[in-house]
């Protein structure tokens, strides 16, 4: 693997880390099952793509792709909690829907932002920009993310989000609102996701409606080859898991698809996925196997 594609494998892995974020909060923090990223990933790109087209200041698109996210989030939420929808029917409606409003939000199919004043203008014009700096400037917004979530996540309110996942009867009877809990953590999860998709449209120079296809499979490889790795038992260690499983995933797709001798090729790429997930998830089944295996051997 040459240089050009690993450090390609490790900017667009610390961009879908935040992907891993957001879907770590829906699914191990508030465990709902949540499919909206999927239609919350396009959004986050098609909204800083027309904005940005329109003139507006690229930070200001940002932000409004973040809040867009963080809608689609609060509709899936609102609809499973209010009418009692099962979470992946609710998420499925709403990311059926998505996929319409992107359309309408772009006017076209995709949106191209090449000569567009985005984020990441500043550093375009230096050398080696999307070798080095490029991956680097992911690396700072990655870090600060992850810091903000594990603020988030560590104070009081937080706490309450974490325990409403662990048990629901549990916090309800400690007078937590539940719903509003499944509500916040829905948006924000979205959010995150969305602010992944606005960093990608900016840093590839496009935003097309069909980006979201895979998202939720992307985000759950991330976090289960993370966990993988590390074994996380606390909160931050969860956090950096997904952001290095999301570069491990994509280093382990970049090299498989550029290894000769296997002869796979780019339609190949769900294959290649399927198999990072399953060897992921085997890893810590085959782990515990081994140690109780060593235990058992070393007792007289």
């Amino acid at each position: 693997m040459s240089l050009l594609s690993f450090m390609g494998a490790v900017e667009l892995g610390l961009l879908y880390g935040l992907v891993a974020m957001g879907v770590l909060l829906s699914f191990r923090v508030l465990d709902f099952p949540d499919l909206t990223v999927n239609g919350s990933f396009p959004l986050g790109a098609s909204v800083s793509a027309i904005l940005i087209v329109s003139g507006v200041n690229p930070w200001v698109a940002t932000v409004c792709a973040i809040f867009a996210g963080m809608i689609a989030g609060f509709l899936t939420a609102w609809i499973s909690v209010r009418w009692n929808i099962l979470h992946l029917l609710a998420s499925i409606l709403t990311m059926t829907a998505l996929y319409s409003v992107n359309l309408r939000i772009m006017g076209r199919p995709n949106i191209g932002l090449s000569g567009e004043n985005t984020i990441f203008s500043p550093i375009e014009d230096l050398p080696y920009s999307h070798l080095f700096f490029m991956p680097i400037a992911m690396f700072v917004i990655a870090g600060i993310v992850l810091l903000c979530v594990y603020r988030f996540l560590s104070s009081e309110k937080g706490l309450t989000m974490r325990a409403t996942g662990a048990n629901m009867r549990m916090a309800k009877a400690q007078g937590v609102f539940v719903n509003q809990q499944i509500l916040f953590g829905l948006a924000m999860s979205n959010g995150l996701v969305a602010l992944a998709g606005a960093l990608f449209a900016q840093s590839q120079g496009f935003a097309d409606v069909n980006l979201g296809v895979d998202t939720i499979m992307i985000g759950l490889a991330a976090v289960i080859v993370g966990e993988a790795i590390f074994n996380p038992r606390v909160i931050l260690t969860a956090l950096l898991a997904c952001v290095v499983g999301s570069i491990f995933y994509r280093m382990a797709i970049a090299m498989a698809l550029n290894a000769g001798f296997l002869g796979l090729q780019s339609s190949d790429l769900q294959l290649v996925t399927a198999v990072i997930v399953g060897v992921a998830m085997i890893t810590p089944k085959l782990r515990s196997k081994i140690i109780d295996f060593k235990s058992s051997r070393s007792k007289p």
